[in-house]
This record gives structure tokens, sequence and C-alpha cells, in this order.
């Protein structure tokens, strides 16, 4: 059962007593919920194994839950008997994974986020105009390997504003840059900003290629953070967007921010002297983790629980084409994604 909060829109200074500001939006994005659905469709209606190349989505409790249910995820295609069923994940691959998968003969289901799948073709048509491509994201991040494979000769990496200073272009007048999906907002415009002082005609993408849900986390963050003695996030380190939170939570003034899978990675050393709890969840998380930690936190006398909305998340993405098709021939439901909690997924955490 969920823990009832009181909906508010602007934190107020604490009464006496102890008390969790709870952030929303927070948890599953409609990128996520559609690619976590895919494969739970696809071992629905084909049987396991079902193969995933790489996490389906960065989150570890997602990674097991869908593990115990017969999804094998590998690094590689080549990892993946010849003529099996493949799904995509939510990061996007490159046109190179593509081929190898066809190579194999592998029964494909691409489960990439469509605004990633945005990105891609931003860079596809950048490419084909011969612009310099500045791709800011994560060196290693699957989704900035699957971004710069789109177009290899033309795209470059830029870590940081830091590495500004570091990037060479064949021709200053005609730069554009894109970005990861998952970053910081703030770092991502500093970082445009040292760029646009190398290059004064760099272009922007043609819209913004942070997701929605990423910026909306991040502003219902710095909302409830200043109130904070603590703030705790629900995420897995691999997760930029979870990890990207807790840097926000500090610089917008929280006094400590830990990130966390399951509540039972609270150290209760860092309830010492606290008051206010701030919790949110990356964007790969279910709903029944920050559950289980709004029950750790009542348990230790902080059951005074204050929502703090700042949007109101209603996008959906049809499941992808290739498992629509299986779904409709094998008469298993519309493929529709729904909100809210996956049931498949809320269940106990051992």
């Amino acid at each position: 059962m969920e823990t009832a909060a009181r909906q508010v829109t602007e934190p107020v200074p604490a009464d006496t007593g102890k008390r969790v500001l709870l952030a929303a939006p927070r948890g599953y994005c409609a990128g996520v919920d559609r690619a976590v659905i895919a494969v739970e469709k696809a071992l629905e209606v084909h049987g396991a194994p079902v193969y995933v190349r790489k996490e389906i989505v960065h989150n570890k409790f997602v990674v097991e839950t869908l593990t115990d249910r017969g999804a094998i995820f590998v690094n590689e295609t080549d990892e993946v008997p010849e003529g099996a069923r493949v799904v995509f994940s939510a990061h996007g691959v490159s046109p190179a994974v593509v081929a190898s998968a066809q190579q194999r003969n592998l029964q494909t289901i691409d489960a990439t986020c469509p605004l990633v799948t945005k990105v891609h073709k931003e860079a596809v048509r950048f490419a084909s105009d011969d612009y310099d491509i500045l791709l800011i994201g994560h060196d290693g991040h699957e989704e900035v390997e699957g971004t710069a494979g789109e177009a290899p000769d033309h795209i470059q990496v830029v870590n940081s504003p830091d590495e500004v200073d570091k990037v060479v272009v064949r021709d200053p007048d005609k730069v554009v840059w894109i970005s990861q999906t998952t970053l910081s907002v703030d770092e991502t415009m500093e970082t445009v900003r040292r760029l646009r002082e190398r290059f004064p005609t760099l272009q922007d993408p043609p819209s913004d290629d942070i997701c929605y849900a990423t910026q909306n986390r991040q502003v219902a963050m710095k909302k409830l953070a200043p109130h904070c003695d603590l703030v705790l996030v629900v995420g897995s380190t691999n997760s930029s967007n979870s990890v990207r939170l807790t840097e926000v939570a500090l610089d917008a003034g929280a006094r400590a921010s830990y990130l966390i899978d399951y509540a039972k990675e609270i150290d209760e050393t860092w309830l010492d002297g606290v008051e206010t709890v701030g919790l949110s969840s990356g964007a790969s998380v279910p709903e029944i983790l920050v559950q289980d930690v709004l029950k750790f936190l009542a348990d230790r006398g902080y059951a005074d629980v204050q929502e703090v909305r700042t949007a109101t998340e209603d996008l959906l993405f049809s499941l992808p084409r290739e498992l629509r098709a299986d779904l409709k021939k094998a008469g298993v439901g519309d493929g529709r994604p729904k909100r809210g909690p996956r049931t498949p997924l809320n269940v106990a955490v051992k």
C-alpha cells in the first residue's frame, strides 16, 4: 500500500517534528515504461528466454526482476544464439549493432526511447549537411555510443564544460550541438554557453534534447532541496539521470544527498539530527522502491509526507512496432502502456 501524502506546490518551513518532502514527478518516464513493458510482453507472447542487449533500463531491481522471469541480458549481439529474439534497450543502438543483428538473423524488438530516436535522426540530418556535431554527453554511456554511431565521422563527444577548449572543428561557422537526453540541464547549458563563446554561430538542435522527464525531475528537486537536511534519491549508480538528481540536490542547497537502490542501503547515521528528508527517484525506478523508503522513514518517525508537485506527466508511447505485430497475431492486449506502478514489478523486495 502506498504512503498517503499531502500535496503541496511550495514547501513551507517545518513545524516541530520530522517530515518527508516527496518529489513529483519522480520515477518511471514514458520511455522506460515502454521499454520494460516491451520485455514483459515479449516474454508473455514468446516465452523465455528473451535476450536483451545491455540493461533494458539502468535499474538494478528492474534487471533482476526481469531476469527472474526469463530475460537474458547480454553485452553484445554476438552473445545471442543465431535466429533468437533480442530486445534493444531504451538507450538506443548504433547502425553497426543493427547490422550485426541482421547478420545473425536475430529477431529484433527495438525498445529505444522515441526521444533518443529523435536525437539519432538529428545527428543523421546534420551529418548529411556536413556539420561538425558536438554531442554533449558522457563517453561510454550506451546512449552516447548509439548516437555517435549514427555519424562517427562528424560527431565528437564533449563530456563537460571543461572540455570545450579541446574541441577542434573543420569550419567554425558550421557547427551544431546535440545532447544525451539524461544530463543536468544546468551543466549542459553551461557547456553550450562556453561552446558559443568559441563558436558564435553554433546552431541549436531543433528542440530540447534533454528529455521532459529528466528536466521535470530536476525542477522538482530544485524546489524541495533547499528545505532539506538530507535528500535521498532512489536509483542505480549507472543511471545518469539518477546521479544528476543527487548533484542537483546539493547544488540547490540540500545539506547531504545520497543515491540508493533499496531502503536497506540507508545508513541510519545519515538521519542523525535530520528534521526534513527529501525523496525522489530516477526515471527508471519503479514506485514500489520509493514506497519501501517511505516505510523505512515512517518507522523512524518520518510519518508526515508532503508531495511537492511541480508538473504532471501524461505522455504515453506505443510499444515497438515489431512487438505490436506479435501481440496482434497472438491476440494479447493492445500493446498500450498504462501509467502508474507496473504490476509485474510491484513485488516485495528481498
